[in-house]
């Protein structure tokens, strides 16, 4: 695959002699990460407060970082100072910036730009990218420009991008050979990848041509056999109601529990996939907390009604969870 034209060039110094890298050392993230679910007031307002009380009880519970403004957290449906707000209220309530991963990806460029300059200035940990949605059938060329022209702007050393693979919502892949060059051109910048469409296969060759780079699987159905390969860990919508269950599979993927902890984490994800994923987390959050107003969605997105949520807390109780 051809670089587009406008790949930025490395900064040159008074010599005329390209600048080394020079990056902050940072761990790549590991472990899980829920895509922390955002709770509406009446008037569809973001409720910050329980927000907050939510996120600082998943890191209680055993996550290891908050992947917030990720789809379950219906980004895509929050405005671009409501996604700021979000990260300035939940550093504000003590969560460390290291401790997050949002999404900053959008269609256009400028607003990318705009998202992931204001993550960086709180601290976070890296940046999770969706390809620009809108516009069908473009090539790994115009997606390589992109992420290029996004890099270029920021202008920040601090830049970490795990890239967001969603084809099922955007109908565009980031393909291993795409991969690959963004790995190549801009290796300190691109170092991981949240992967939800759950094709095993892409997995694996991610895995396997790329150690080091940090993948991500989205479902913990998944997290075993990916861990044997080499994961990182995983982003999982049910990690916002049963993230304990998923950490410990997590840290016993290799032991002598692992089959167990495997089954009692996928049972779960199977009894809640079919309500769909963000109103049936909401569900969840709503019946454990004795609290209707955790149900509530934005539009176009529809609720739980009654019947659909006791079926899913009928399932739930038949698993013990």
């Amino acid at each position: 695959m051809s670089k587009p034209a406008s790949m930025p060039a490395p900064a040159a110094n008074q010599t005329g002699q390209p600048e080394p890298a020079k990056r902050p050392h940072r761990e790549r993230a590991k472990g899980i990460w829920p895509p922390v679910a955002t709770p509406f007031r009446v008037d569809l307002s973001i409720d910050f407060d329980r927000l907050t009380a939510h996120a600082k009880k998943l890191l209680d519970d055993g996550a290891h970082g908050l992947a917030a403004l990720g789809t379950t957290s219906e980004a895509n449906s929050l405005d671009l100072g409501e996604r700021e707000k979000v990260l300035e209220r939940l550093i504000r309530a003590g969560i460390p910036g290291d401790s997050l991963l949002p999404g900053t990806g959008t269609t256009s460029i400028g607003d990318t730009v705009r998202l992931t300059r204001h993550a960086i200035s709180l601290g976070v940990r890296g940046v999770l990218l969706l390809p620009p949605y809108y516009y069908k059938g473009v090539s790994d060329q115009g997606l390589y420009a992109y992420v290029a022209e996004v890099i270029r702007r920021v202008t920040d050393k601090r830049l970490f991008v795990y890239l967001y693979n969603f084809p099922q919502m955007t109908t565009l892949t980031w393909s291993p050979a795409l991969i690959g060059l963004l790995i190549q051109d801009f290796p300190d910048a691109v170092v991981g990848l949240k992967d939800s469409s759950g094709d095993v296969a892409y997995v694996e060759t991610l895995l396997e041509t790329y150690p080091g780079f940090a993948v991500f699987p989205s479902s913990e159905s998944l997290l075993r056999a990916a861990m044997q390969k080499g994961a990182a860990g995983c982003i999982s919508a049910t990690a916002n109601t049963h993230v304990t269950g998923i950490r410990r599979l997590y840290d016993g993927w290799n032991g002598s529990e692992a089959e167990a902890l495997h089954k009692a984490a996928s049972d779960i994800r199977t009894a809640v996939q079919p309500y769909g994923w963000i109103p049936a987390v909401k569900a969840i959050l709503a019946a454990r907390e004795g609290s209707p107003d955790w149900a509530r969605v934005r539009p176009p997105l529809d609720a739980l009604d009654d019947k659909k949520t006791a079926e899913l807390m009928l399932a739930l109780s038949a698993l013990d969870a």
